[in-house]
């Protein structure tokens, strides 16, 4: 849930992150490199001292949210900019989205920012350099601690890599071509994303009346975005604390609406409050059905960082 640390006023010049375009197969290829794939927040850090910002991708400040990253980067001797993921690391130590959820009430959570890109050293903009020249400098000036990490990568050989990341069980892949400059703000063929679990950014478009000793709601409907029109996408009743239903329901009950946001409601069955499509919820579920809906979807926690707009046009 998004905690009352979430600064909602957007950073000024905050800098847009380069995206990723999504592929279904892996790959191996000599010119490309492959990391991990993080199931977390997106996170730009500008490092100047007492003067640092760490925000999402849509501007919003972290540093008050994650304290912990924040006091590290502010001890950077160096002038930079840097992109990484911030994650919570579960006893497994896999990265872990509704763990990271829970860390304004259990900062004992251990949280990370993996490292993988360098935007600007000494004031000089590198986005043009080759990727393979930024990271070189990037594990260069990066000091090594507990809390903000390089993002290591294995070059050529993705399909092995895919492998281990099956095997472990993680989110996915990243492959990055190793002579790409950092496109700012654009979404580009040059970083391609191999998912290994199926994790999806829903948009909730109501909710049903809760059932025996279940608070404020029952389950939340999702819908998805098809060419700009959204579409029904599922229920998901699970995931849920008592403190998230809580935190949730206030934010939903605001945008109660007499008319659902989407078309085609009769596949839609019981008696739904339909709220106006504002909150994006990451969704994990096991496949889509032939008819288009997340079959057991369970519910991750609010995509701060990403809003109904760019779900809608795709950027």
């Amino acid at each position: 849930m998004p905690p009352t640390h979430l600064d909602k006023r957007k950073i000024p010049h905050a800098i847009s992150p380069m995206l990723a375009r999504e592929i279904e197969r892996p790959f191996s290829n000599d010119h490309w490199i492959f990391e991990t794939k993080w199931d977390g927040y997106r996170a730009i850090a500008e490092c100047r001292g007492k003067n640092s910002l760490l925000y999402s991708r849509n501007g919003l400040s972290f540093a008050k949210r994650y304290p912990i990253i924040y006091d590290q980067l502010q001890r950077i001797n160096q002038a930079i900019i840097i992109d990484g993921e911030i994650v919570a690391i579960d006893k497994n130590g896999k990265s872990d989205f509704q763990l990271l959820q829970q860390f304004e009430e259990n900062p004992r959570i251990p949280i990370r920012y993996y490292v993988f890109d360098i935007l600007s050293y000494k004031n000089e903009d590198i986005t043009s350099w080759p990727l393979m020249k930024r990271k070189a400098l990037l594990k260069k000036v990066l000091p090594e601690n507990e809390t903000v990490i390089y993002c290591s990568e294995v070059e050529n050989d993705g399909l092995s890599f895919f492998k281990k990341v099956k095997r472990e069980g993680l989110e996915g892949m990243m492959a990055k071509e190793k002579d790409s400059q950092y496109l700012i703000g654009q979404r580009t063929s040059f970083w391609l994303k191999v998912k290994n679990q199926h994790v999806e950014e829903a948009v909730i478009i109501g909710f049903t009346a809760p059932q025996g000793s279940r608070i404020n709601f029952g389950s939340l409907v999702l819908g998805i975005y098809q060419k700009g029109k959204l579409v029904y996408a599922g229920h998901t009743g699970t995931g849920f604390t008592r403190k998230i239903l809580e935190e949730l329901y206030e934010k939903m009950h605001p945008l109660i609406d007499k008319k659902p946001a989407l078309e085609l409601v009769e596949k839609i069955k019981g008696e739904i409050t339909w709220i106006k499509p504002k909150l994006v919820a990451s969704i994990r579920f096991t496949e889509w059905t032939k008819d288009g809906i997340m079959r057991q979807p369970v519910f991750l926690g609010l995509r701060v960082d990403k809003s109904v707009q760019e779900m809608k046009t795709g950027k």
